[in-house]
């Protein structure tokens, strides 16, 4: 039995006070019975009809390369259940053809708009539908962007929760809409690619909830079907095995109902992921002998040795076919029958069906055409996303009145970007319009902005100039010298660990522009004064030399906008759209700037790498005003070719609703089915013919087991109990406690457009907990169009849940009794009126 010592250090960094962390949070909260829930009573009937090895089959993955998915889980035949499949990612189906790439999360982010952000989940749901996938591994949050440096930022939706939180929502309605089960990942605080899979992160409970749990509560909220865990540490469990993350925060606090996938290589135990509230083993192999993998057959021993209770194992397979039937087989969306139409493994037509085996050679892909009306959202999301930073003298948008026009950098380039897998090489020929890894998707096309700006230029009879060699500064400076306006293209990179790009395994190692762009700005703006600068970027980079060029009369962010990157920034040059981007992260002078938050590059100890988060809440822009720093953009911060006047704030108080009547505890683990105790009964099946190395559910002996039960004696008699368990203070529904979600105020505005043009002004509310404190948080936004000399009123809701904080003592958010501010603005620092909050 672990001593009450060993539980602590469990949970606390050694030399830290967190005391504030709860631990040893067993059992695994199990979904309670909903009959007026069709999808429940519906995978009630199935799982009740299910044998021991078939439950286990539902939450064991069948191998990597073993089915035509990047996941997949096993099948219930007799049943007519051919299993799941899962497919990355955030921004197009991976590994397919015939299928769009869309604008990276960031880029979704950076629109400020609900609705785009809720198209693009439609249009990716039905992408995923349309090759007969079950789950799509996205959104992300995790990482929410700690780091500018971070790896993977770019497929999650900025560095603020409220932000984020509002991205992965919306995102999720939409896939899952589409007849689609969304995963949101990755679950908890994976900040960093560098040691991802032993980084033991340190951290308090405030922070984790105001912070890095925000975003995933939305997720919950908005009825995400599955939740994946990821590769790192937390105060010191691995997050695939971590009580507090999975039973107490996720689906204790969150009142989670879908199921828990571990990432890819994730799971590390038998016992340890099971009773601390893992639901699925993705991809399923991978394990210790003699099954290959930490579930599987040692899942089913572990269930007849009493090892993991039966009703576990049920809440596993309820969680996966509940989640199913109520999205999946209960979708208006047409599917194609037969499951998958494509394989993963080869782009050919036929190709094996069991790709690690090399054997059943059969028609693997049928090519289907996904792609519908897409690129109108996606062009519209790259335009409507890209920021304008700084318009010097109104250079923007480009007229006919433009003499010339050069395009100067790689950047701008046509190429074949499906020429590099996971679109992972450098220096690249042609333009960056994603990042590389799993996140990724093949590109049906891409449109470069030197194509789309040359037929811009075309129609409206402008000499176009195009240069492309990032290097050879000569040339460039040349060929800006000349023209009337120079358009320079530059870019950064950044994605996986398991790619390395001169030397950025995954995380950037610094935030200048890759392939000598620094210096390329600088030589052209060195000749032309009207030089543009055009950012394809992961986040930020350094660039206040450039901020402050005189010659540099215009930068643009456009991002990772997608397959219709060209079009999307010449609809913003030349005026076809009004730039509505706001920059969803902030973007510093230098690095040190954002605090003691960088990527650690080399650990200390390599074997057992951590990192605490010493800046706790106070990332991004809450740092800088924390600390009195001035950035050269700040968060929220974007350009228009307009102007708005703020006038009129006024603050509503609403009637407070008496307490919701909340369910104190929980009924007892139901169980579905009975197990029978003979071995036998769990045995391969007569005849049965194996594919190696596929992993299957039975036992591979029924004279005994053959597994270990040693570290069963790690767990408290706790972690098996299926009695009613008390409901915790934050939960009670899905997303926390209800009353959190109450709306308490309504902050209204006037917003009218002052300018000539007709524009999208982004309305921004921020909160200022506490008087004695610099920081403010976002706690809501609207895009609101107007045309010239036009108003309107925007009314903005305060929940409850907007105005709390995390109170450590009693495990609950609370209202506290400072004062209150409320400040509207066009940005986290350009803030236009204030008021207080009535008490």
């Amino acid at each position: 039995m672990k001593t009450l010592f060993s539980l602590l250090l469990l949970f606390f960094p050694s030399g830290e006070a967190l005391t504030d962390v709860p631990f040893g949070f067993h059992p695994a909260p199990w979904i309670s019975p909903d009959l007026h829930d069709p999808a429940y009573l519906l995978a009630r009937d199935f799982v009740s009809q299910l044998t021991l090895t078939e439950k286990v089959n539902l939450t064991t993955g069948t191998g990597w390369e073993a089915d035509r998915c990047i996941g997949a889980t096993g099948s219930v035949p007799r049943l007519n259940f051919t299993g799941l499949c899962l497919m990355d990612g955030p921004l197009g189906v991976r590994y397919t053809d015939l299928n769009s790439a869309f604008p990276a999360g960031i880029n979704a982010a950076a629109t400020f708009s609900r609705g785009l952000m809720r198209k693009r989940g439609e249009a990716l749901g039905e992408e995923f539908n349309g090759k007969g996938i079950d789950v799509m591994l996205g959104p992300a949050s995790g990482p929410l962007g700690r780091s500018p440096k971070g790896g993977r930022n770019w497929e999650g939706f900025g560095s603020d929760p409220y932000l984020a939180g509002v991205g992965m929502a919306e995102t999720i309605k939409g896939v899952q809409d589409r007849g689609v089960v969304a995963c949101a990942k990755h679950f908890i605080l994976n900040e960093q690619e560098h040691y991802r899979g032993s980084m033991d992160v340190r951290i308090d409970d405030r922070t984790i909830h105001e912070v890095y749990l925000w975003p995933f509560a939305d997720a919950v909220r908005a009825g995400v079907g599955s939740v994946m865990c990821s590769y790192n540490k937390v105060n010191g469990t691995y997050a695939c095995e971590n009580e507090w993350i999975q039973n107490y925060l996720l689906k204790g606090e969150l009142g989670f109902k879908g199921f828990v996938m571990s990432d890819w290589g994730a799971q590390h135990t038998t016992l340890g992921s099971a009773l601390s509230g893992l639901d699925m083993a993705m991809p399923g192999d991978g394990g210790p002998p003699p099954y290959r993998a930490w579930w599987g057959g040692a899942l089913t021993e572990a269930v007849l040795r009493g090892d993991v209770p039966q009703w576990r194992l049920d809440d596993m397979a309820m969680r996966i076919m509940v989640t199913y039937f109520r999205i999946v087989s209960n979708s208006t969306s047409s599917r194609p029958s037969g499951g998958p139409n494509f394989s993963a493994w080869t782009n050919q037509t036929f190709g094996p069906l069991y790709s690690a085996s090399n054997t059943s050679w059969v028609e693997v892909n049928k090519h289907v055409n996904v792609q519908a009306d897409h690129a109108e959202i996606i062009r519209e999301i790259a335009a409507k996303s890209t920021v304008l930073l700084k318009n010097s003298r109104s250079v923007l948008p480009l007229s006919s009145n433009v003499s010339s026009i050069a395009v100067i950098g790689n950047d701008a380039q046509s190429w074949n970007p499906n020429s590099c897998s996971e679109r992972a090489c450098i220096p690249r020929p042609g333009t960056i319009a994603m990042g590389y890894g799993s996140g990724t998707a093949d590109f049906p096309y891409l449109v470069s902005p030197a194509s789309a700006i040359s037929a811009r230029c075309s129609s409206l009879s402008i000499p176009f100039y195009n240069t492309t060699p990032n290097w050879d500064l000569p040339t460039a400076i040349a060929r800006a010298s000349k023209a009337s306006v120079a358009i320079v293209f530059v870019a950064a990179t950044a994605g996986e660990n398991f790619v390395s790009i001169d030397g950025n395994v995954g995380d950037r190692n610094n935030l200048t522009l890759w392939d000598n762009g620094d210096a390329l700005i600088r030589a052209v703006a060195s000749v032309n004064p009207n030089t543009i600068v055009v950012l394809h970027t992961p986040g930020p980079v350094l660039l206040e030399y450039a901020a402050t060029h005189p010659n540099v009369s215009a930068i643009l962010w456009a991002g990772f906008p997608g397959q219709e990157s060209g079009n999307g920034i010449a609809d913003v040059l030349f005026g076809d759209v009004e730039p509505q981007g706001r920059s969803p992260f902030t973007w510093a002078a230098k690095e040190e700037d954002y605090g003691p938050v960088d990527i650690v590059y080399k650990a200390e100890d390599p074997k057992n790498p951590s990192q605490t988060f010493p800046e706790g809440t106070l990332i991004d822009y809450r740092w800088f005003a924390q600390h009195n720093l001035t950035p050269v953009w700040e968060f929220g911060f974007g350009l228009s070719y307009t102007r708005f006047s703020y006038s009129n704030l006024q603050v509503t108080k609403m009637l407070i609703p008496e307490p919701l009547e909340l369910k104190k505890e929980t009924g007892p683990a139901p169980t579905f089915g009975t197990v029978s105790k003979n071995l036998s009964a769990h045995a391969v099946p007569e005849g049965f013919q194996r594919i190696t190395p596929y992993v299957y559910p039975w036992l591979n002996s029924t004279t005994g087991f053959i597994t270990s039960n040693a570290s069963i004696s790690d767990f408290p008699a706790s972690a098996r109990n299926g009695s009613s368990q008390q409901i915790l203070p934050a939960g009670g529904g899905e997303g926390g406690n209800p009353e959190l979600y109450e709306v308490l105020y309504v902050v209204t505005v006037e917003i009218e457009n002052v300018g000539k043009r007709k524009g999208v002004e982004i309305v921004q509310l921020y909160i200022q907990h506490s008087q004695t404190s610099p920081v403010v948080v976002l706690r809501g936004f609207d895009e609101v169009p107007l045309n010239p000399g036009e108003k309107k009123l925007v009314a903005l809701p305060l929940t409850r849940r907007d105005l709390s904080n995390w109170n450590t003592d009693s495990q609950n958010w609370e209202i506290t009794s400072d004062a209150k501010t409320v400040f509207v603005g066009a940005s986290s620092r350009d803030i236009r009126l204030n008021a207080s909050l009535p008490l």
